[in-house]
């Protein structure tokens, strides 16, 4: 099999339309279709079938889909590989982090890095563990800094920090007048992710299983680092990490609502591909984020 083939191969799979992929590679339909026909002869079925005004894999096609994404990110490890021979630490690091370890983790981190290696650069990727995940698989990621999550064939974690989601509110909200319980909060709006977010999710079924009405969200936002401030500007609950309560990143005027049975304790980890190449780069920063992650 050809690599370019099964470059286009990727580029059609991803897209379900010939027209699209002719676009984006910049090659004409006919010569697309011939190579799809070259791999199809070679693994003697069908890749693709026609699906409405385009087209999708059959089982056959995700099958080779999955090994195309594999030898392609193996060919990119090798050149990298090759190129950092003698090199030092120097090059780009690719890391995708969640927006927790992105405010807390992340700078102390980035700052010894550079400090160390002032050629390198990097390039981050703020989100949820779902969006990071894929990227992490295709080999457009070298590491990725989220929460702990079931064991990946193929993937290696390593243990950062724990990290406590609590309630919180403005020092000044009404709850504070007295003691709270969950059927308490029920009587108040809240600021949340949408549902799908590992930490609304929990929050929901702890309602869920002691029979309560979930969290009424009057503000919902996919802008996690942007909920600590709202909510001391509001009359608003949400569910946030500790680390926005303690210490010298605390926030003024942002107070813990002690509640029973309200804080999730999750574990930050650090993930790569154990078959994959990580440069001298990309080795130290991943020294660095278990270094400082032990002592966060």
């Amino acid at each position: 099999m050809d690599l370019r083939d099964l470059r286009y191969f990727e580029t059609i799979a991803e897209l379900q339309h010939l027209g699209r992929a002719s676009a984006r590679l910049h090659r004409t339909q006919p010569a697309l279709t011939s190579s799809v026909r070259r791999l199809e002869a070679a693994c003697g079925t069908a890749l693709f079938e026609r699906s409405g005004r385009g087209i999708r894999l059959t089982e056959a096609g995700k099958v080779l889909l999955k090994w195309a994404q594999r030898m392609r990110v193996d060919v990119e490890d090798a050149k990298r590989e090759l190129q950092s021979i003698g090199a030092g630490l120097v090059g780009n690091v690719r890391i995708g982090i969640v927006p927790t370890a992105a405010q807390f983790l992340l700078p102390a981190v980035a700052r010894q890095l550079l400090k160390e290696a002032p050629a390198v650069t990097l390039r981050t990727v703020v989100g949820l563990i779902g969006s990071l995940r894929p990227q992490l698989l295709a080999g457009e990621l070298d590491l990725m800094v989220g929460t702990e999550s079931a064991a990946e064939a193929g993937w290696i974690s390593k243990a950062l920090a724990e990290d406590t989601i609590v309630v919180a509110a403005s020092a000044k909200h009404p709850v504070f007048r007295s003691g709270a319980t969950l059927r308490d909060l029920t009587a108040y709006p809240w600021a949340l992710q949408p549902p799908g977010a590992p930490t609304r999710d929990w929050l929901d079924h702890t309602f869920d299983r002691l029979g309560l009405a979930r969290p009424r969200v009057q503000v919902e936002t996919t802008m996690l680092l942007t909920l600590p401030a709202l909510i001391v500007q509001t009359e608003l609950l949400s569910f946030i990490s500790r680390h926005h309560l303690e210490g010298k990143t605390r926030i003024p005027g942002l107070k813990e609502v002690p509640v029973k049975g309200a804080a999730m304790r999750r574990r930050l980890v650090v993930t790569y591909r154990g078959g994959g190449f990580l440069s001298p780069a990309a080795s130290r920063l991943l020294e660095l984020f278990e270094q400082f992650g032990a002592h966060g």
